[in-house]
């Protein structure tokens, strides 16, 4: 372990530079196994969390997600506040929302883990302890305080949706999706200046940033046009065939269902 652990850092010091001294002795910081090692176990429970749960009753947790939502909106709004103290947090964080998939599979909503899902949330754990060792500098500063701005509007939605008599009052879910497509493109923009206007930031990490950011554009994108576009499509539609159907005298009096309605999906 010791001696993988010495390979890692001699291949990203000759890419990037010496480690930071300052995340010395931080939880999980000394060794990257620790971070890959619970993304594995994260991608194990996505695989047989499903299965486990295929013949039992699926749980509520409506208490403990409240709780849940409730402590990540308040975390991520204190590393938006105050995020030049707390890089450590927001890294630590991205362990912490593996919850949201545990939830999905004890609710039995496994529609809910998609490739996007797992994607994110593994991606951003394992490339946030490269971060926290090598570039917990001023530039990384952006997109974490961005990204934990986004999370206080997205996980007080989330948490305020698992409250029933709240629900129907709760309209900005699609705004949420939109948000985090401003904050990928300002990213984008952010990281495009440090390569035009050179300012010591390893260019290698720079453009791996930038096409990170654009997958994350590609993805999202992707979503919000299945989830709200072809939606709204669909109802246009089931309208118009309606009014057709009424009007012809063929409306049998039956209030039609709406199959269409947007999964509620979660992303980040």
């Amino acid at each position: 372990m010791e001696s993988f652990n010495h390979k890692l850092t001699t291949y990203f010091e000759s890419w990037i530079g010496p480690r930071d001294g300052r995340v010395k002795e931080m939880l999980l910081l000394d060794n990257y196994p620790p971070t890959f090692a619970l993304s594995v176990m994260y991608l194990l429970i996505v695989w047989m969390g499903p299965k486990y749960m295929k013949d039992r009753q699926p749980y509520s947790c409506r208490g403990l997600m409240v709780l849940y939502n409730l402590g990540i909106t308040l975390l991520s709004f204190y590393m938006f506040y105050e995020v030049i103290n707390v890089l450590w947090w927001y890294y630590f964080s991205k362990l912490l929302e593996f919850m949201d998939t545990f939830f999905f599979i004890l609710r039995k909503n496994s529609h809910q883990i998609t490739f996007l899902h797992i994607y994110h949330h593994v991606s951003m754990f394992n490339i946030w302890w490269f971060v926290m060792n090598w570039i917990p500098c001023g530039h990384s500063y952006f997109g974490a305080s961005l990204n934990s701005f986004v999370h206080v509007v997205m996980y007080s939605y989330y948490g305020l949706s698992a409250i029933p008599a709240i629900r129907p009052y709760l309209w900005w879910k699609k705004y949420i999706t939109q948000l985090q497509l401003v904050q990928f493109f300002l990213t984008i923009c952010q990281t495009a200046c440090a390569v035009i206007w050179p300012c010591g930031f390893p260019i290698g990490w720079l453009c791996f940033q930038i096409s990170y950011m654009f997958t994350f554009i590609i993805l999202f994108s992707n979503f919000y046009i299945q989830t709200y576009k072809k939606h709204i499509g669909s109802r246009r539609k089931e309208i118009q065939n309606g009014a057709s159907s009424s009007s012809n005298g063929h409306a049998n009096g039956t209030p039609s269902m709406d199959h269409t309605s947007p999964k509620k999906l979660r992303v980040d």
